[in-house]
Protein backbone atom coordinates (compact mmCIF):
# COMPACT_ATOMS: atom_id res chain seq x y z
CA UNK A 1 0.00 0.00 0.00
CA UNK A 2 1.54 3.31 -1.03
CA UNK A 3 1.25 6.41 1.14
CA UNK A 4 -1.64 7.97 -0.78
CA UNK A 5 -3.64 4.77 -0.48
CA UNK A 6 -2.83 4.82 3.20
CA UNK A 7 -4.14 8.38 3.51
CA UNK A 8 -7.44 7.29 1.95
CA UNK A 9 -7.65 4.41 4.41
CA UNK A 10 -7.07 6.77 7.34
CA UNK A 11 -9.82 9.04 6.04
CA UNK A 12 -12.19 6.08 6.42
CA UNK A 13 -11.11 5.34 10.00
CA UNK A 14 -13.77 4.73 12.61
CA UNK A 15 -11.82 7.11 14.83
CA UNK A 16 -12.92 10.69 14.07
CA UNK A 17 -9.70 11.94 15.65
CA UNK A 18 -7.63 9.97 13.13
CA UNK A 19 -9.69 11.50 10.33
CA UNK A 20 -9.17 14.97 11.84
CA UNK A 21 -5.43 14.45 12.16
CA UNK A 22 -5.30 13.20 8.57
CA UNK A 23 -7.24 16.10 7.13
CA UNK A 24 -5.51 18.86 9.11
CA UNK A 25 -2.04 17.37 9.61
CA UNK A 26 -1.48 15.31 6.46
CA UNK A 27 -3.69 17.03 3.87
CA UNK A 28 -3.38 20.53 5.32
CA UNK A 29 -7.11 21.32 5.41
CA UNK A 30 -8.23 24.59 6.97
CA UNK A 31 -8.53 23.88 10.70
CA UNK A 32 -11.22 26.56 11.04
CA UNK A 33 -13.44 25.40 8.19
CA UNK A 34 -17.02 24.35 8.83
CA UNK A 35 -16.27 20.77 7.80
CA UNK A 36 -13.44 20.49 10.32
CA UNK A 37 -15.52 22.08 13.06
CA UNK A 38 -18.21 19.46 12.45
CA UNK A 39 -15.57 16.74 12.60
CA UNK A 40 -14.33 18.05 15.93
CA UNK A 41 -17.88 17.87 17.25
CA UNK A 42 -17.89 14.23 16.18
CA UNK A 43 -14.68 13.80 18.20
CA UNK A 44 -16.43 15.26 21.25
CA UNK A 45 -19.19 12.66 21.02
CA UNK A 46 -16.96 9.70 20.15
CA UNK A 47 -16.71 6.76 22.59
CA UNK A 48 -12.98 7.34 23.12
CA UNK A 49 -13.55 10.94 24.17
CA UNK A 50 -16.47 10.02 26.40
CA UNK A 51 -14.32 7.41 28.09
CA UNK A 52 -11.49 9.87 28.63
CA UNK A 53 -13.88 12.38 30.20
CA UNK A 54 -15.23 9.75 32.61
CA UNK A 55 -12.11 7.65 33.26
CA UNK A 56 -10.69 9.69 36.11
CA UNK A 57 -14.06 9.98 37.88
CA UNK A 58 -13.91 6.43 39.25
CA UNK A 59 -14.17 6.16 43.08
CA UNK A 60 -11.02 6.68 45.09
CA UNK A 61 -9.63 9.68 43.22
CA UNK A 62 -8.28 12.44 45.43
CA UNK A 63 -7.78 16.11 44.74
CA UNK A 64 -5.40 17.74 43.98
CA UNK A 65 -2.96 14.85 43.46
CA UNK A 66 -5.69 12.74 41.92
CA UNK A 67 -5.41 15.16 39.01
CA UNK A 68 -1.98 13.71 38.23
CA UNK A 69 -2.57 10.04 39.04
CA UNK A 70 -0.94 8.01 36.26
CA UNK A 71 -2.55 7.60 33.78
CA UNK A 72 -6.11 8.12 34.84
CA UNK A 73 -6.11 11.56 36.48
CA UNK A 74 -7.74 14.53 34.79
CA UNK A 75 -4.31 15.88 33.82
CA UNK A 76 -3.72 12.96 31.45
CA UNK A 77 -7.29 12.83 30.16
CA UNK A 78 -7.20 16.52 29.29
CA UNK A 79 -3.83 16.16 27.55
CA UNK A 80 -5.18 13.31 25.42
CA UNK A 81 -8.38 15.16 24.59
CA UNK A 82 -6.43 18.24 23.49
CA UNK A 83 -4.22 16.15 21.22
CA UNK A 84 -7.20 14.28 19.77
CA UNK A 85 -8.77 17.49 18.49
CA UNK A 86 -11.53 17.74 21.11
CA UNK A 87 -13.30 21.10 20.63
CA UNK A 88 -12.59 23.99 22.96
CA UNK A 89 -15.06 25.45 25.42
CA UNK A 90 -16.97 22.32 26.44
CA UNK A 91 -18.58 23.03 29.85
CA UNK A 92 -18.18 19.33 30.69
CA UNK A 93 -14.42 19.92 31.06
CA UNK A 94 -14.56 23.05 33.17
CA UNK A 95 -14.40 21.31 36.54
CA UNK A 96 -11.42 19.22 35.45
CA UNK A 97 -9.58 22.24 34.05
CA UNK A 98 -10.26 24.22 37.23
CA UNK A 99 -8.85 21.39 39.35
CA UNK A 100 -5.81 21.12 37.14
CA UNK A 101 -5.10 24.84 37.34
CA UNK A 102 -5.57 24.72 41.11
CA UNK A 103 -2.93 21.98 41.22
CA UNK A 104 -0.30 23.48 38.92
CA UNK A 105 -0.68 27.08 40.11
CA UNK A 106 -0.41 26.31 43.82
CA UNK A 107 1.40 28.97 45.93
CA UNK A 108 4.36 26.63 46.42
CA UNK A 109 5.28 27.04 42.73
CA UNK A 110 5.69 30.78 43.29
CA UNK A 111 8.08 30.33 46.21
CA UNK A 112 11.71 29.37 45.84
CA UNK A 113 14.76 28.71 47.93
CA UNK A 114 18.45 28.06 47.44
CA UNK A 115 19.66 24.86 49.10
CA UNK A 116 23.31 23.82 48.95
CA UNK A 117 23.00 20.04 48.56
CA UNK A 118 20.76 17.45 46.92
CA UNK A 119 19.61 16.30 50.35
CA UNK A 120 18.59 19.82 51.29
CA UNK A 121 16.83 20.30 47.97
CA UNK A 122 14.68 17.22 48.64
CA UNK A 123 13.79 18.26 52.17
CA UNK A 124 11.12 20.81 51.25
CA UNK A 125 8.00 20.49 49.12
CA UNK A 126 6.61 23.96 49.71
CA UNK A 127 9.00 25.81 47.39
CA UNK A 128 10.98 25.29 44.17
CA UNK A 129 14.68 24.65 44.83
CA UNK A 130 17.28 26.57 42.86
CA UNK A 131 20.76 25.03 42.90
CA UNK A 132 23.68 26.74 41.20
CA UNK A 133 21.35 29.09 39.37
CA UNK A 134 19.06 26.36 37.96
CA UNK A 135 15.48 25.74 39.11
CA UNK A 136 14.85 22.04 39.72
CA UNK A 137 11.23 21.62 38.61
CA UNK A 138 9.22 18.89 36.82
CA UNK A 139 8.19 21.47 34.25
CA UNK A 140 6.52 18.79 32.11
CA UNK A 141 3.56 19.18 34.48
CA UNK A 142 3.01 22.91 33.92
CA UNK A 143 4.00 22.49 30.26
CA UNK A 144 1.37 19.84 29.60
CA UNK A 145 -1.22 21.89 31.47
CA UNK A 146 -0.41 24.99 29.42
CA UNK A 147 -0.86 22.96 26.22
CA UNK A 148 -4.26 21.50 27.04
CA UNK A 149 -5.72 24.54 28.82
CA UNK A 150 -4.78 26.70 25.83
CA UNK A 151 -6.49 24.26 23.47
CA UNK A 152 -9.53 23.32 25.52
CA UNK A 153 -10.41 26.27 27.70
CA UNK A 154 -10.68 30.03 27.89
CA UNK A 155 -8.30 30.94 30.70
CA UNK A 156 -5.96 33.65 29.36
CA UNK A 157 -4.79 34.87 32.79
CA UNK A 158 -4.09 31.37 34.10
CA UNK A 159 -2.29 30.42 30.90
CA UNK A 160 -0.07 33.47 31.22
CA UNK A 161 0.78 32.48 34.81
CA UNK A 162 1.75 28.98 33.65
CA UNK A 163 3.82 30.42 30.80
CA UNK A 164 5.51 32.88 33.18
CA UNK A 165 6.51 30.05 35.55
CA UNK A 166 8.00 28.07 32.66
CA UNK A 167 9.97 31.08 31.43
CA UNK A 168 11.14 31.79 34.98
CA UNK A 169 12.37 28.22 35.51
CA UNK A 170 13.98 27.85 32.06
CA UNK A 171 17.61 26.72 32.16
CA UNK A 172 20.47 28.46 30.32
CA UNK A 173 20.52 25.76 27.62
CA UNK A 174 16.83 26.38 26.90
CA UNK A 175 15.10 23.48 28.67
CA UNK A 176 14.12 22.26 32.11
CA UNK A 177 15.14 19.52 34.53
CA UNK A 178 13.95 18.31 37.94
CA UNK A 179 17.29 16.67 38.82
CA UNK A 180 18.26 17.96 42.25
CA UNK A 181 21.90 17.04 42.03
CA UNK A 182 23.95 20.25 42.12
CA UNK A 183 26.12 18.89 39.30
CA UNK A 184 23.18 18.49 36.86
CA UNK A 185 23.61 21.20 34.23
CA UNK A 186 21.86 19.82 31.12
CA UNK A 187 18.14 19.89 30.43
CA UNK A 188 16.05 16.73 30.31
CA UNK A 189 14.24 15.70 27.10
CA UNK A 190 11.26 14.44 29.12
CA UNK A 191 10.97 17.63 31.17
CA UNK A 192 11.42 19.86 28.11
CA UNK A 193 9.10 18.44 25.42
CA UNK A 194 5.72 19.41 26.91
CA UNK A 195 6.88 22.89 28.05
CA UNK A 196 8.11 23.43 24.49
CA UNK A 197 4.75 22.32 23.08
CA UNK A 198 2.79 24.32 25.64
CA UNK A 199 4.72 27.56 25.20
CA UNK A 200 4.47 27.34 21.42
CA UNK A 201 0.73 26.57 21.54
CA UNK A 202 0.09 29.42 23.96
CA UNK A 203 2.41 31.86 22.20
CA UNK A 204 0.71 31.18 18.87
CA UNK A 205 -2.86 31.29 20.17
CA UNK A 206 -2.33 34.49 22.16
CA UNK A 207 0.34 36.07 19.96
CA UNK A 208 2.70 36.12 22.90
CA UNK A 209 6.21 36.89 21.68
CA UNK A 210 7.92 36.00 24.96
CA UNK A 211 6.37 32.51 24.98
CA UNK A 212 7.35 31.87 21.36
CA UNK A 213 10.90 33.04 21.99
CA UNK A 214 11.13 30.76 25.03
CA UNK A 215 9.88 27.88 22.88
CA UNK A 216 12.49 28.66 20.23
CA UNK A 217 15.23 28.46 22.87
CA UNK A 218 13.80 25.17 24.15
CA UNK A 219 13.80 23.67 20.65
CA UNK A 220 17.60 23.89 20.65
CA UNK A 221 17.74 21.26 23.41
CA UNK A 222 16.52 18.75 20.82
CA UNK A 223 18.05 20.18 17.67
CA UNK A 224 21.56 20.32 19.12
CA UNK A 225 21.23 16.59 19.75
CA UNK A 226 19.60 15.74 16.40
CA UNK A 227 16.58 14.73 18.51
CA UNK A 228 18.17 11.64 20.05
CA UNK A 229 22.00 11.74 20.14
CA UNK A 230 24.42 13.03 22.73
CA UNK A 231 26.36 16.17 21.94
CA UNK A 232 29.57 14.78 23.42
CA UNK A 233 29.99 11.54 21.47
CA UNK A 234 27.01 11.23 19.10
CA UNK A 235 25.73 8.09 20.82
CA UNK A 236 22.00 7.44 21.25
CA UNK A 237 20.87 9.07 24.50
CA UNK A 238 18.34 6.35 25.32
CA UNK A 239 17.25 3.43 23.18
CA UNK A 240 13.61 4.15 24.01
CA UNK A 241 13.90 7.48 22.18
CA UNK A 242 14.11 5.53 18.89
CA UNK A 243 10.89 3.55 19.55
CA UNK A 244 7.48 4.89 18.56
CA UNK A 245 4.67 5.20 21.12
CA UNK A 246 1.26 6.79 21.57
CA UNK A 247 0.31 8.34 23.91
CA UNK A 248 3.65 9.55 25.23
CA UNK A 249 2.23 10.93 28.49
CA UNK A 250 5.41 12.65 29.78
CA UNK A 251 7.85 10.39 27.91
CA UNK A 252 9.83 11.16 24.77
CA UNK A 253 10.52 9.59 21.39
CA UNK A 254 11.81 10.99 18.11
CA UNK A 255 8.36 11.10 16.52
CA UNK A 256 7.02 13.08 19.46
CA UNK A 257 9.92 15.51 19.11
CA UNK A 258 9.36 15.84 15.37
CA UNK A 259 5.65 16.49 15.90
CA UNK A 260 6.35 19.49 18.14
CA UNK A 261 9.09 20.85 15.86
CA UNK A 262 6.75 20.33 12.90
CA UNK A 263 4.09 22.47 14.57
CA UNK A 264 6.78 25.14 14.94
CA UNK A 265 7.80 24.91 11.28
CA UNK A 266 11.31 23.75 12.20
CA UNK A 267 11.59 20.47 10.26
CA UNK A 268 13.60 22.10 7.47
CA UNK A 269 16.45 22.45 9.96
CA UNK A 270 19.17 20.03 8.76
CA UNK A 271 19.53 18.74 12.32
CA UNK A 272 16.14 17.02 11.91
CA UNK A 273 17.35 14.93 8.98
CA UNK A 274 18.62 11.95 10.94
CA UNK A 275 15.44 11.68 13.02
CA UNK A 276 13.30 11.92 9.87
CA UNK A 277 15.45 9.22 8.26
CA UNK A 278 14.84 7.04 11.30
CA UNK A 279 11.06 7.46 11.00
CA UNK A 280 11.20 6.59 7.29
CA UNK A 281 13.25 3.49 8.07
CA UNK A 282 10.46 2.24 10.32
CA UNK A 283 7.82 2.31 7.58
CA UNK A 284 6.25 -1.14 7.20
CA UNK A 285 6.53 -3.00 3.87
CA UNK A 286 2.73 -3.20 3.85
CA UNK A 287 2.42 0.53 4.53
CA UNK A 288 2.19 2.62 7.66
CA UNK A 289 3.98 2.49 10.98
CA UNK A 290 3.62 0.28 14.01
CA UNK A 291 3.74 1.32 17.66
CA UNK A 292 6.99 -0.21 18.86
CA UNK A 293 6.04 -0.05 22.51
CA UNK A 294 3.36 1.33 24.80
CA UNK A 295 3.26 3.02 28.19
CA UNK A 296 -0.35 2.13 29.03
CA UNK A 297 -1.71 -1.19 30.30
CA UNK A 298 -4.20 -3.50 28.62
CA UNK A 299 -7.25 -4.85 30.50
CA UNK A 300 -6.37 -7.91 32.52
CA UNK A 301 -2.67 -7.09 32.69
CA UNK A 302 -0.92 -6.55 35.96
CA UNK A 303 -0.52 -2.75 36.14
CA UNK A 304 2.99 -1.52 35.36
CA UNK A 305 2.90 2.25 35.10
CA UNK A 306 -0.82 2.99 35.31
CA UNK A 307 -4.29 1.66 34.83
CA UNK A 308 -5.75 3.55 31.91
CA UNK A 309 -8.75 1.77 30.46
CA UNK A 310 -8.75 3.73 27.21
CA UNK A 311 -7.05 1.58 24.60
CA UNK A 312 -4.72 3.00 21.97
CA UNK A 313 -3.85 -0.17 20.09
CA UNK A 314 -1.39 -2.76 21.32
CA UNK A 315 2.27 -2.56 20.37
CA UNK A 316 2.92 -5.23 17.77
CA UNK A 317 3.79 -6.00 14.17
CA UNK A 318 0.68 -4.44 12.61
CA UNK A 319 0.03 -0.87 11.56
CA UNK A 320 -1.06 1.57 14.28
CA UNK A 321 -3.31 4.42 13.13
CA UNK A 322 -1.92 6.94 15.61
CA UNK A 323 1.77 6.48 14.83
CA UNK A 324 0.92 6.25 11.13
CA UNK A 325 -0.96 9.55 10.93
CA UNK A 326 1.74 11.27 13.01
CA UNK A 327 4.54 9.92 10.81
CA UNK A 328 2.74 11.01 7.64
CA UNK A 329 2.19 14.45 9.15
CA UNK A 330 5.87 15.10 9.89
CA UNK A 331 6.88 13.71 6.49
CA UNK A 332 4.44 16.08 4.80
CA UNK A 333 5.62 19.01 6.92
CA UNK A 334 9.26 18.24 6.11
CA UNK A 335 8.62 18.00 2.36
CA UNK A 336 9.25 14.25 2.21
CA UNK A 337 5.67 13.40 1.26
CA UNK A 338 3.25 15.33 -0.93
CA UNK A 339 -0.21 13.80 -0.67
CA UNK A 340 -2.48 13.66 -3.71
CA UNK A 341 -5.99 14.93 -3.03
Amino acid sequence: MDRNQLVQKLLRSREPSVRWKTRVGVLGDDADSRAIRLLREEIRLAPRSRRLVKEHLRPGRSVPWGVYRKWVGAHWSLASLADLGYPAGDPALRKDIDRSLETWLRPSYFREWRPKTEEQASSRMDAVPCLRGRYRRCASQQGNALFYVTRLGDYPEECERLAERLRHWQWPDGGWNCDRSPTADTSSFMETLTPLAGLWEYGTAFRNTEAREAAARASEVFLRRHLYRRVTDGKIIHKGFTHLHYPLYYHYDVLGGLRVLGAMGRLADPRCKEALDLVVSKELPSGGWRADRRFFDLPGERPRKGSERVLWGDAGPTRNEWTTVHALTVLRQSGRFTPVR
